[in-house]
Formats: C-alpha cells, structure tokens, sequence
C-alpha cells in the first residue's frame, strides 16, 4: 500500500504541476542517452565540423610559417617564388609539417564540444569506445591483405611525384615529425570526424549505404591535392577509406576503426624510417610511405 500511495503522490504532483502551466521537471539526460548510432548532432553540425578540421589543416600551418616567409623568403611582390619557398624551403615545410599538431589538437576540442554537448554527455560511449566485433586476428588479417594490395599496385603502377613524396624528401626531420603525426595524432582526429561524427549522422538520416559512400569519399577526396595527380594512391586511399567505415558498420564502435588506423600508420611510419636502409625496390615501398599522413 505504501508503494502504491508514493506513485499515486508523484502523479498527482505532476498532474499539479501541468495544472498550473507548469511543465513537470525531467533529466533530459536520463530521458536521451546518445549512442553511436544516434548521436546528439545533426547532419549540418557534422559538416561544419568537418569543414572546421580541413580549415585547419589549411590555415594553421600558414600561421606557424609566414613570419618566417617573411623575413627569410624571397620579397612578397614575387608571389611565384614566394609560393615556391613554401614547398620547397626545408624549414618552411617543417614548420608547415610542426603545425599540423595544434591544428589536430583544435580539432579534437572542437569535437569534443560537439559530441559532449558541452560536458552533458560521455565523449568515449558517445563515439563508441569498445572493441567488440573485432579480434586480433582480425586486424592482422586486414592488414595483411592490405600491405599485398599496396605492394602488387606499387608493383604495377609506379606513384607519380607529388606533394607527399616532395615533403618525404625535403629533410630526414620531417621524415620523423611525418612518422610521428601519423601515428600518435592523424588517426584519432580522422577516424573521430570522419567514422565518428561524420557517419555516425549520415547513417541515420541517409541510411548506411549512403553513409557508406558519402564517408568515404569525402575522406579521399580531402587528400587529392596531396596525392594528385598519383592515381594508384588515390584509389589505394579510397580502399583504406573503405575498409575503416566498414568496420564501423560492422561493430558498431569508432575503436576498432582507431585501432587499425593507428597499427596501419604505425607500420608506415616504421618503414618510412628504415626506407634508407632497405634495399627494397622503391616502387614498392612509395605507395607504402606516401599513404603515412592523411
């Protein structure tokens, strides 16, 4: 009777309350609890976040390394060869290189603030922070199908110069500050925009198939002006676009999709260092290295 008595209570307290135009009071949060699958953002929330990360990526670098342009470069009215020392100075492209880590890390605050609501939600069970569905025998599976494709396209369709491969040889440094990026910082940035807020959205709205394909290609298309006009490394990145979404799809979760991402570019990052020293031909081994910073 006393159970009975305190839900018939709390029913005319709120029967009360809705009397008097007043709404009853209710933790939203208990009420919405977000999950991978249905985040709290919408599509165009996603969009500009993931404008925000190319802008980035863009601006940010030409911060670190205008101050230095100007006082070591050539003059300004010579834009041409202003433009050229960009490319080509090995400092500049470092300091290019060195400024994609405070561009990542605004990245990950931006997208910390969207996924969390402002601290109102879990960052990690938001995006979903589990590595069910996948095993280890999975991910080595993976990639070593992965490498044998990258290996028989090296074979077969030489990588053509680009931007990449020019910043891989301007200086060993940027060799190890590339390595480093690609390992610790590119794949929890990329995977948390692209395979977790961008599809995470897409899926709901689109459905996966679209998800599916809008991710994937938006993730190659953002890194054709690295890579052009390197057709063979452009496919090879709509692959490994492909690859990752999927495993998305399949468990659920962004872990998983971090996991390999970061093993992938992990292994690069360790052959892009040995490549000196190997004496592995380098059409092989280009295609390899030239997919380290995405």
């Amino acid at each position: 009777m006393l159970v009975v008595f305190a839900k018939l209570s709390r029913v005319e307290s709120a029967s009360e309350n809705t009397s008097n135009g007043e709404s009853p009071e209710v933790d939203q949060t208990s009420v919405y609890r977000p999950t991978p699958d249905n985040p709290p953002w919408n599509n165009p929330i996603a969009v500009a976040v993931w404008i925000a990360s190319v802008l980035a990526i863009l601006l940010v670098p030409m911060v670190f390394v205008l101050p230095y342009a100007i006082s070591s470069g050539p003059a300004f009215s010579d834009k041409q060869a202003f433009g050229a020392f960009f490319q080509q100075d090995p400092v500049a492209i470092f300091l290019q290189l060195i400024a994609i880590i405070p561009a990542h890390t605004l990245t990950i605050a931006l997208a910390w603030v969207i996924v969390t609501k402002r601290n109102r939600f879990s960052f990690r069970e938001t995006l979903g922070w589990e590595s069910g569905g996948m095993k280890w025998r999975d991910y080595v599976g993976i990639l070593v199908v992965f490498f044998a494709v990258l290996i028989v396209v090296g074979n077969y369709f030489p990588e053509q110069e680009n931007e990449m491969t020019r910043i891989l040889r301007s200086s060993r440094w940027a060799v190890f500050l590339i390595a480093f990026i690609a390992t610790f910082t590119a794949p929890i940035v990329e995977e948390v925009i692209y395979r977790g807020i961008l599809y995470s959205t897409f899926q709901r709205t689109l459905g996966v198939g679209a998800a599916v394909a809008s991710v994937t290609l938006l993730f190659a298309l953002v890194h054709v002006p690295q890579y052009y006009p390197s057709y063979s490394t452009i496919v090879l990145l709509l692959l490994l676009s492909l690859i990752l979404t999927l495993i998305r799809v399949r468990t659920g979760n962004l872990l998983p999709c971090i996991v390999l991402h970061t093993v992938f570019n992990a292994t690069q990052s360790i052959l892009l260092i040995l490549e000196p020293y190997l004496n592995t031909p380098s059409p092989a081994i280009e295609p390899v290295t030239s997919l380290i910073l995405k």
